[in-house]
């Protein structure tokens, strides 16, 4: 792992075991229900690696629980000889590339039955007790499984590593409301310590893509370690003055780090930000930036701190967000991104005294498609649909899939609003679609209901279910047709 960790330590009469097993009941990762944060690393791991099987196996008393499984059937398994126990006890990745071969493994059920292991490679994953403390204990692992013998190369571990250290931030996330005081208190006692013992440059020679940095106050002169060069692509030595380093950062960051140093100075406030930031080769690049000010008999005489790239990381973030709001189907927004984005634009025009119409959007005649073509036939149709819905025409619209055959348009730009008829027509017309079935033809339409915000819709839910309501008047109607939201409608619905 690329991260450093306290290892597990007893407490009074409490194991390593005992502190596992409370661990993992306060954090309720033993339920078994499927959890769609560990469900896309885990598949990740799978296809990163080209294995039959990936896993995130957590350690319980007599069993191991698979929070996450791809490739594998079975939701649990006895502990006893298992290849996850021996890496939590091991509390280091364990390589096995055939287990065959191994004597510790080579009796056991899944080696020498069903599925067959051989390779395995497996890395601890690590969760912090609820004690305030940096203490953390190993609950289990992040692995990969393959039916047949293979050497993983170095790059491979450094990508199951990566995502076992993901699993962990996701993971650890889940304390942070248990303790958040005790943190911020160790947090600013170990900045402080950080800096008084200068143990910056021990963490710059640490770790990678970090250097340290000071700014004398009484002439505004930086100081910077050589990994600050490499980061801002310099030769070093090539030092810059204050005004030149700070236009690394583009116009709205420059602000808020100039910000923080200056309010660092006067108040003595620690802080830490992190921005983007443009290299001198013109590199965008993402940095974190610590820092607090140097007294000398009471008066600052200095700010001084770290300096990291963290780009790889806040890509990897980016990413996987990416992926949580995405329907893996259609590759458009998924129900809960499309949650996020109503909400947002509905207090944007709110504010802003802007139109905004919400378009519900149900397939005519898809059932018939799953019915008598199949499920795959009923996919490909959803994903024509869902490419159909990325046209130009609509670039400037929120488009989502909620579910089934079920999609989502906003429409808010000024541009759009003013030519809607245009757009509704061209959109009725690209969800028609013929599926040749043998000698006959199968007819795809959609019906679309609309909304317009107004003084009276309440809520997303609210503008959801008026739209909902247009839309069953659309089909009862004519299908393949749309209709707006009446108010009267809207009443006779609820039953006034």
């Amino acid at each position: 792992m690329k991260n450093h960790r306290v290892k597990p330590k007893e407490e009074g009469n409490r194991d390593s075991e005992q502190l596992r097993l409370e661990t993992l009941e306060m954090l309720g990762l033993l339920d078994p229900v499927a959890e769609r944060d560990f469900d896309v690393l885990i598949s990740m791991a799978r296809r990163t690696l080209g294995c039959s099987i990936a896993l995130l196996s957590l350690v319980g008393s007599d069993r191991l629980l698979f929070k996450a499984r791809a490739g594998i059937k079975f939701t649990d398994t006895p502990r006893e000889h298992s290849f996850c126990s021996t890496t939590v006890a091991l509390e280091e990745p364990l390589i096995v590339p055939d287990a065959s071969l191994d004597p510790r493994f080579a009796e056991s059920p899944l080696v020498k039955g069903e599925p067959h292991f051989r390779l395995y490679a497996g890395v601890p994953i690590r969760a912090k007790i609820s004690y305030g403390s940096d203490v953390s204990v190993a609950i289990g692992t992040v692995c990969v499984i393959d039916d047949k013998p293979r050497v993983l190369s170095a790059e491979e571990l450094e990508s199951i590593s990566d995502i076992a250290h993901l699993v962990e931030s996701i993971i650890n996330a889940r304390l942070t409301a248990l303790f958040t005081a005790q943190i911020a208190d160790e947090s600013e006692g170990l900045v402080r310590s950080l800096y008084r013992e200068q143990i910056q440059l021990k963490q710059a020679e640490r770790m990678a893509n970090m250097g340290s940095w000071r700014l004398m106050l009484g002439n505004n002169r930086p100081e910077w370690s050589d990994q600050v060069f490499a980061i801002h692509e310099l030769p070093v030595g090539q030092m810059p003055p204050l005004e030149k380093a700070l236009d690394f950062y583009p116009p709205h960051a420059r602000e808020t780090v100039s910000a923080a140093i200056e309010r660092a100075i006067k108040t003595g406030e620690p802080f830490e930000v992190e921005t983007d930031f443009i290299t001198a080769k013109a590199n965008a690049r993402r940095v974190r930036c610590v820092g607090e000010v140097e007294l000398r008999e009471g008066n600052p005489v200095a700010v001084i701190g770290v300096f990291q790239d963290v780009t790889a990381r806040y890509e990897m973030e980016q990413a996987l967000r990416r992926i949580a709001g995405t329907d893996d189907l259609t590759q458009l927004a998924n129900r809960a991104q499309c949650n996020l984005v109503l909400d947002a634009r509905l207090d944007h025009a709110r504010a802003h005294d802007e139109t905004l119409a919400l378009l519900l959007i149900d397939l005519d005649g898809f059932k018939a498609i799953n019915d008598q073509c199949g499920h795959l036939a009923g996919d490909d149709l959803l994903r024509l649909i869902g490419d159909r819905l990325k046209a130009p025409y609509l670039s400037r619209c929120f488009v989502a899939r909620l579910g089934g055959d079920e999609f989502v348009v906003v429409v808010s730009d000024p541009a759009d609003v003013a030519d809607f008829e245009k757009l509704l027509e061209r959109l009725l017309s690209d969800l028609r679609h013929t599926v040749i079935k043998g000698n006959g033809l199968l007819q795809i339409s959609g019906s679309i209901g609309i909304c317009w915000l107004d003084d009276t819709v309440t809520s997303r839910s609210d503008l959801v279910q008026r739209a909902d309501v247009a839309l069953y008047a659309a089909k009862q109607t004519q299908r393949g047709t749309a209709q707006t939201h009446a108010p009267e409608k809207w009443q006779q619905s609820l039953g006034l």
